[in-house]
């Protein structure tokens, strides 16, 4: 056996100062990489022998990846050659945009670190509707109340909280606590910054769906993520304008749903939304779980596992979960069994709970839009400040806003709106991922507003595969459920 490091990510300044040097340097493209795997499949000599022939013959490797990934329909290819990309001065609105895709890597900057400087992005179509002033009037409302916000949170929070703050180690906690509540009324608009590591298969694919997007913003986006890496892996990246079906289909859809469902919300406006619903679960879980596990451990086919956990009695259901779970620690990912398994939840949520909930990509999420007839999240310490009147009105002043982009520009309404704003999330997730949910989400270290979503998550998924969920809790009160659970058996 060997192992060969093939390659790893190298600062881009680093490349370009390389390439400056020795400009007879053709290889220095991650496309080499993908030439060189692609040839495994049918080619005997050793993997790295045919990185080097790669790398001597970069044209040639450039018309193999062609062949390979847009003739023959190989895309996984593409997949070998990997970018770090910056992404600078972009609204926390497309930040949301461009984390949609799942097979990527996002670190976003943290609202609750940062202590915010009133920086936002003016949409172009804002600007064309003639709105720009009343829109930077309502920006510049919002940002002025986060001040006052967190001027009043910040020695609140201290004061809750006298052990951590006589602790001047603890300074940065208690202040991303004040801020992390005053963010709720900043806008959807505010500037943002993220790094992101992606293939070039999804980049290409983020690219054409990025240009079909309603938003200029989106679309200046696409052009620039494709200016970055055009020059580099030429022959990994080629289809990047939007198809029909990458434009037309959202529209198409909105259209017909507005003629069977109607456009608007069932909440009345003002009245509070019922955070967490769970719409379907996968019937008998605990039962296809305990036949999962049974299938795994022996050699029997997958109907006689069913049926031998249909005849268990409870009891002995119980123990055989509790087997499979009997050595499991705080840090371990539950069966993959439990995969079998899923729940589908509508959570009706803030921006500062979505910004979070959209991080576990392993769970299927779809969206509808931010939408004032869903209310505003507010933060318990603005109310405890004395802060909620003032925080309501300016959201209220927000909304006029809003309803006036809409009326004029409606795909840029959103922009305007604040993080206490409230969306619907339509959400499906197999038990193994409610249990890294629950353990990320759950603790008490989680934020609250997250943190409630995910303790509502869990017990509506108890109420219907109560063994399967027999663990699913936050990694602080992990032991402490787990000794209960296991407490007959000492």
């Amino acid at each position: 056996m060997d192992v060969i490091l093939a390659g790893h990510t190298l600062d881009f300044e680093i490349i370009r100062q390389i390439a400056a040097e020795h400009p007879e340097r053709k290889d220095l493209t991650p496309e080499t990489v993908a030439a060189a795997y692609a040839r495994i499949s049918r080619n005997p000599r050793p993997v790295n022998e045919l990185r080097v022939l790669a790398r001597g013959e970069v044209e040639k490797a450039r018309a193999s990846n062609r062949n390979i990934v847009f003739e023959m329909g190989h895309s996984s290819i593409a997949e070998h050659a990997v970018f770090n990309l910056d992404f600078l001065a972009v609204s926390r609105l497309l930040a949301e945009e461009i984390e949609r895709f799942r097979l990527a890597s996002y670190t976003e900057k943290s609202q609750r670190y940062v202590l915010l400087q009133d920086d936002f992005v003016i949409p172009v179509e804002v600007r064309e509707a003639g709105l720009e002033a009343h829109f930077v009037e309502t920006l510049r409302l919002q940002n002025r109340c986060y001040h006052d916000l967190y001027g009043k949170l910040r020695p609140f929070v201290f004061a809750q909280h006298p052990q951590l703050a006589g602790d001047p180690a603890n300074r940065s906690l208690l202040e991303g606590w004040a801020k992390e509540d005053a963010r709720y009324v900043i806008a959807l608009a505010t500037e943002t910054q993220l790094g992101m590591t992606v293939n070039a298969r999804n980049i290409e694919l983020m690219i054409r769906r990025l240009a079909a997007s309603p938003l200029a913003e989106a679309g200046e986006c696409s052009r620039r993520l494709y200016g970055a890496i055009a020059g580099i892996a030429p022959s990994l990246v080629r289809y990047t304008e939007p198809t029909a079906y990458d434009r037309e289909s959202g529209a198409a859809l909105r259209e017909q749903a507005a003629g069977i469902v109607g456009g608007g919300p069932a909440a009345v406006r003002g009245e509070p939304a019922l955070t967490v619903r769970l719409i379907d679960a996968t019937t008998e879980a605990d039962a296809k779980v305990a036949a999962a596990l049974l299938h795994s451990a022996s050699q029997a086919p997958l109907a006689a596992c069913r049926e031998a956990a249909g005849r268990m009695a409870p009891g002995e259901r119980e123990a055989l979960i509790k087997t499979a779970l009997r050595q499991m620690k705080a840090y371990d990912a539950a069966p993959r069994e439990f995969e079998h398994v899923g729940l589908t939840f509508e959570v009706t949520l803030s921006a500062t709970c979505f910004a979070q909930l959209k991080r576990h990509r392993m769970a299927t999420i779809t969206v509808q839009g931010y939408d004032p007839a869903l209310g505003v999240t507010v933060p318990p310490a603005v109310a405890e400040v004395g802060m909620e009147a003032a925080f309501r009105e300016v959201c209220g002043r927000t909304e006029e806003t809003w309803e006036r982009i809409r009326r004029a520009a409606p795909a840029a309404a959103a922009y305007v709106l604040t993080n206490a704003h409230r969306r619907r999330v339509n959400l499906t997730m197999n038990a193994r991922e409610l249990y890294h949910f629950a353990r990320v989400r759950a603790d008490r270290h989680a934020q609250w507003d997250i943190r409630d979503t995910a303790l509502r998550m869990v017990a509506a998924g108890r109420s219907v595969m109560p063994l399967t969920l027999l663990l699913a809790t936050g990694k602080d009160g992990f032991d402490d459920l787990r000794d209960r659970v296991y407490e007959k058996e000492r």
